[in-house]
C-alpha cells in the first residue's frame, strides 16, 4: 500500500517569526561580545530579521561626500592623508565657493544621491569658515537634498548656527573604542568627540557617527565602539562603517589586512544594536568585491557613499554601483519630501 506523501511545510518568512526586541540603550560588554562570537550565519540571520523589521529590505540610501576644504589638518589621526604631519601627496586647498559646491551637489542629485555631505579638514571651524559652510548648506538645501557636514569639533553655538542654515545631519565619528583611541589619535580626546555629539543633538541635528575597522584594533574594540554608539541617549540616525584605506605616508599604511568576514560581522552587529539607523558602507568600498558588498547588504547595511571620490580616496564609480544594484535588484531610496524645509 502506497502512502500519500504529506504536503511540504509552508516556507517560513520573517513575518512568521516573533518581532525583534525594541531598540535598547543598555547593552553590556558581554552581550555585544556574544553577538560578535555568534556563528557567522546565525549572526547574519539575526541581523536580517532586525533589518526587515525596521527597513525596506531591498532599498539603499545613497549619499555623496565632497571635500569642500582639503588638506592642512593639524590633527594626527593615524589613518588620515589630510594631516599636515604626514607626507601623503595631498595638497592643501582653500575652502570652496558656495556656487561651486551647489554645482557638485546638482550633479550628485542627478546621479541619484539624496543626501549631500560636505567635509572640511579642520580641527574645528573658525567663525569665518563656518559662515562659508553655512552658505554652502543653504545652496544645497535649496536643491531639495538632505544636507550633512563634517567639520571637526563643534561648540553648541556652532551647531545651532549650522542648524539655522538648514543642516540636517552632522558627521563626527568615534573611530574606535575609548581604550584603543589613544593608539590612533593623540591631538584630541574621546570625550571631545562625545561632547561634539552632545552639542549636535542639543541643536536638533541628526547624528551620523560610526567608526573604522582594520586599524589593528581587536574584536573587543569593535564591540566597544558599537556598544558606545548604541548606548547613547539616542542612536545615531546614520552609522558609517569604514574599512581602513591604507594610504602611503600615514602610520597605518602597513596595517595588517582585515578579514572581510570581520567587516561584515561589524555591519551585522551594528544593525542588531541600532535597528532604526542607516548602516552605511563608507570608506574602503573601492577595493570591496561585489560579493563582499552583497554580504554587507545582507547583514543590514542600507546606505552607501555614491560617486567617484570619498574625500581624498577613491570610491566605486557611479556606473559600477548601478550595475551592482541591478544585479542584486536593489533600488535607490527616494529623497525625503522637502528634506529640511521646515527648519529654515
Amino acid at each position: 500500500m502506497v502512502r500519500a506523501m504529506s504536503a511540504p511545510p509552508a516556507e517560513l518568512t520573517a513575518a512568521d517569526l516573533p518581532p525583534p526586541a525594541a531598540p535598547r540603550h543598555d547593552w553590556t560588554r558581554a552581550e555585544v561580545a556574544a553577538l560578535f562570537a555568534l556563528p557567522f550565519l546565525e549572526l547574519m540571520f539575526r541581523a536580517q530579521r532586525v533589518h526587515r523589521a525596521y527597513h525596506a529590505p531591498n532599498s539603499v540610501q545613497m549619499s555623496t561626500l565632497l571635500s569642500v576644504k582639503t588638506g592642512g589638518c593639524p590633527e594626527d589621526c593615524a589613518y588620515c592623508p589630510q594631516s599636515v604631519r604626514y607626507d601623503t601627496g595631498v595638497e592643501r586647498e582653500a575652502l570652496m565657493e558656495p556656487a561651486e559646491v551647489r554645482e557638485c551637489a546638482r550633479r550628485a542629485q542627478r546621479a541619484g544621491a539624496t543626501r549631500f555631505c560636505m567635509g572640511a579638514a579642520w580641527r574645528s571651524p573658525k567663525p569665518r569658515d563656518l559662515a562659508g559652510v553655512a552658505a554652502m548648506i543653504r545652496e544645497v538645501h535649496a536643491l531639495g537634498l538632505e544636507t550633512c557636514a563634517t567639520l571637526g569639533m563643534l561648540t553648541p553655538a556652532q551647531a545651532l548656527e549650522l542648524k539655522a542654515a538648514g543642516l540636517d545631519y552632522y558627521n563626527h565619528n568615534l573611530d574606535t573604542s575609548a581604550e584603543f583611541y589613544g593608539a590612533i589619535i593623540t591631538t584630541r580626546g574621546y570625550q571631545d568627540r562625545l561632547d561634539t555629539l552632545d552639542a549636535v543633538r542639543a541643536a536638533g541635528l541628526k547624528v551620523c557617527c560610526g567608526g573604522i575597522v582594520g586599524m589593528g584594533e581587536s574584536v573587543a574594540d569593535r564591540a566597544e565602539l558599537l556598544r558606545t554608539l548604541a548606548n547613547l541617549p539616542e542612536h545615531p540616525e546614520s552609522v558609517p562603517i569604514n574599512r581602513l584605506v591604507k594610504v602611503a605616508g600615514t602610520p597605518l599604511a602597513a596595517a595588517p589586512e582585515l578579514d572581510p568576514f570581520d567587516f561584515v560581522r561589524t555591519c551585522a552587529v551594528a544593525r542588531v544594536l541600532m535597528p532604526r539607523a542607516y548602516v552605511r558602507l563608507s570608506a574602503g568600498r573601492e577595493t570591496m568585491s561585489d560579493e563582499l558588498q552583497a554580504l554587507c547588504f545582507l547583514a543590514g547595511a542600507n546606505s552607501v557613499f555614491y560617486g567617484e571620490r570619498l574625500l581624498t580616496t577613491g570610491n566605486p564609480d557611479v556606473e559600477r554601483d548601478r550595475q551592482l544594484f541591478e544585479r542584486l535588484q536593489l533600488t535607490a531610496e527616494s529623497a525625503a519630501p522637502a528634506a529640511s524645509a521646515a527648519a529654515v
